[in-house]
């Protein structure tokens, strides 16, 4: 059986678990209708990306 020589470090346990960090979505909210959205996302709804329309939404 493995076992380890030296205990692990707080700085090497640290580094193995470095990508099991909680991911966090940019939720910001829409200037024209007040709806939540994803930053850099073009608005489903009204169809809107920086204050341009990109395309029309289905009614």
């Amino acid at each position: 059986m493995a076992v380890p020589k030296q205990k692990t470090s707080k700085s090497k346990k640290g580094m193995r678990r470095s990508h099991r960090s909680a991911v966090f979505k940019n939720i910001v909210e829409d200037k024209k209708s007040g709806e939540y959205r994803l930053s850099h996302h073009v608005d489903a709804k009204t169809g809107m990306y920086n204050g341009k329309q990109i395309f029309k939404p289905k009614i």
